[in-house]
């Protein structure tokens, strides 16, 4: 026979008084059901409320229900529940499940488990909340904070009706371990999921997509959340959280606090702080008095004390902030909110003046004495660790060894058409700045930045080097093969690491179900290549459209630089070792 078949029956009377020898009580004996194949052995002193259902216990494998008051549950096959402090109250134990060392879990009646939660990222009064539930991309929930009327108007309804396809279960799930925690309330805890030392776990889901035997989703030491779900992600040793979602293959530990952010792919964050964040994909943070607020963010590298300020004690905290797609901060790094940081740009010093340098990738940006921002355009691209980046980010993808459905779309290429563009624009910028005057003190004044003309200068050759480089990658594209060389090329955005067409991302906005919206977005991440290849037969004017020869040139010439800065890099480390030998 089938274990696993066994029916569940009421108890014969030789049953209850086997329980009752062995400590066991209940105030209705025909409300427990056990199956042929449950040893009463393994039950001891337990207290039966309501309707309660034993399944399969093998002592010798240690399944057990000792020292619990259990009521209106289900306990699956080989489960072990141990000293439960207060109850174990309406829920399923699956099979094989461990809950032992526990102050309390218990559900209430159709606990929502943290699903339709509203976050309020990016301005914390609340007026660009998202809406977390399980399945939730980086590219749905960007859109949600960075087109509130849509989200009101457009996308709430759909919600409303996927979030009743949502079922969420008052269960610790198959294969689950709940040892040693403060209480658990309303928290559902997923297949094969570990929640080991929580302080006090409520509203909230724990939720593994991963493959048999390959869970990540995990919750440690200390961790104190509140209104969250943390999906194939990790929440451990001193956590606080409220209000936040912890995406796919994301890492919040070492006392890390946050309340109203979002976390998405192979995030980590250690020590600092967060409020209102949205953290897309690779968004890090190790050190401790740093502060993330009220900004986006995706691939970035927070300093040591980075520190940005949203509240100008006038209307409340309602100032927020984009640090574009690679974004560095240097220690003690300060940002005033609203501003918008370009692509691959570092931030170093005090920034009061709300600066815009997001025509200007790969810049160098510094706060002067008085907080005003002197930007070095393009000096980034001289850097080795560049590559280095758009390198590890791939293999640092802890996503793919757990065989997850992908929520998250990820383009990593350092070039592409948003920073290519952005290049673009800033070189017809840069010849019209440097066809004015500088002023009394030597700079040029652009859009509340500074520039030195020495810098400018450098600008338009190094993104002159980058773009030719781009180009050198691609062959038809560029000279003129291309199936679609007609029409206007298309404008495109940064969409939570995925970058997309605005044409594309129109058609995502007019998606008629949550479904569709995300299929919206898997389309335009499968078609990137091909819209990438377009888009350069349109783009580039005929000066670019030099032969392959010069192109290569120039390539080569891109090379040289970064090696360059490579072995100049190598040299220094190897001096300060040899000044640092015994």
């Amino acid at each position: 026979m089938n274990e696993t078949s066994l029916r569940r029956r009421p108890l014969e009377w030789w049953e209850r008084r086997k329980l009752e020898s062995n400590g066991c009580h209940a105030r209705d004996w025909s409300a427990v059901r056990v199956s042929d194949a449950t040893c009463l052995d393994a039950v001891r002193n337990v207290e039966f409320v309501g309707s309660v259902s034993l399944g399969i216990l093998r002592p010798e494998r240690g399944n057990a229900v000792e020292n619990v008051r259990i009521e209106n549950c289900v306990v699956g096959d080989y489960a072990e529940i141990r000293n439960i402090g207060v109850h174990l109250r309406n829920c399923v134990i699956g099979r094989g499940a461990r809950v032992v060392n526990t102050a309390l879990v218990e559900f209430e009646p159709e606990a929502a488990c943290g699903v339709g939660t509203e976050v309020g990222v990016l301005d914390e009064t609340g007026s660009r909340a998202v809406t977390i539930y399980p399945g939730l991309s980086a590219q749905a929930a960007l859109l949600m904070a960075r087109e509130p009327k849509w989200n009101e108007r457009h996308l709430q309804p759909l919600l409303e009706e996927h979030l009743e396809t949502v079922q969420t279960l008052n269960v610790i799930g198959d294969l689950a371990v709940v040892e040693n925690c403060g209480p658990l309330r309303n928290v559902s805890v997923g297949r094969e999921v570990t929640v080991s030392g929580a302080r006090s776990l409520r509203n909230g889901s724990i939720v593994n997509n991963a493959a048999p035997g390959r869970c990540m989703a995990r919750v440690g030491d200390g961790v104190d959340a509140e209104n969250f779900i943390i999906e194939d992600g990790m929440a451990d040793s001193g956590v606080i959280i409220r209000n936040c979602y912890i995406g796919q293959g994301a890492v919040v530990e070492k006392g890390f606090s946050a309340h109203d952010s979002l976390f998405f792919a192979n995030c980590s964050l250690e020590n600092g702080e967060a409020c209102a964040l949205f953290a897309g994909p690779y968004t890090v943070s190790m050190h401790k008095s740093s502060l993330l607020i009220g900004c986006q963010t995706s691939f970035m590298n927070a300093g040591s004390g980075t520190n940005q300020s949203n509240h100008m004690y006038k209307l409340g905290p309602v100032h927020w902030g984009i640090l574009e797609r690679g974004v560095k901060t240097s220690s003690d790094s300060y940002l005033m909110l609203g501003a918008k940081i370009g692509a691959f740009s570092l931030l170093m010093g005090q920034h009061k003046t709300h600066p815009d340098s997001s025509q200007f990738p790969f810049s160098y940006l510094f706060g002067d004495e008085k907080g005003a921002t002197v930007v070095v355009p393009g000096v980034m691209l001289r850097s080795c660790g560049l590559l280095r980046d758009e390198k590890k980010w791939p293999t640092r993808d802890r996503r793919l060894k757990r065989r997850l459905p992908l929520h998250d779309r990820i383009v990593f290429d350092v070039l592409n058409p948003l920073t290519v563009d952005k290049m673009l624009s800033a070189s017809d910028v840069i010849e019209r700045l440097l066809a004015r005057p500088a002023d009394d003190d030597r700079f040029i004044r652009y859009r509340g930045m500074k520039f030195t003309r020495a810098a400018l200068e450098r600008a338009r050759y190094l993104y002159e080097l980058a773009i030719y480089k781009y180009l050198s990658k691609f062959g038809d594209a560029v000279f003129g093969d291309t199936a679609e060389p007609e029409g206007e090329a298309d404008e495109w955005v940064d969409i939570a690491g995925l970058p997309m067409t605005r044409r594309d991302l129109q058609r995502a906005m007019e998606a008629r179900s949550v479904g569709e919206l995300e299929g919206a977005f898997e389309e335009a991440f499968e078609n990137f290549g091909r819209l990438e290849s377009r888009w350069i037969a349109r783009r580039f004017p005929e000066r670019w459209r030099r032969n392959p020869e010069v192109i290569a040139d120039y390539a080569r010439e891109f090379d040289r630089m970064v090696e360059e800065d490579r072995t100049r890099y190598l040299d220094d480390l190897t001096a300060q070792n040899e000044m640092l030998a015994l």
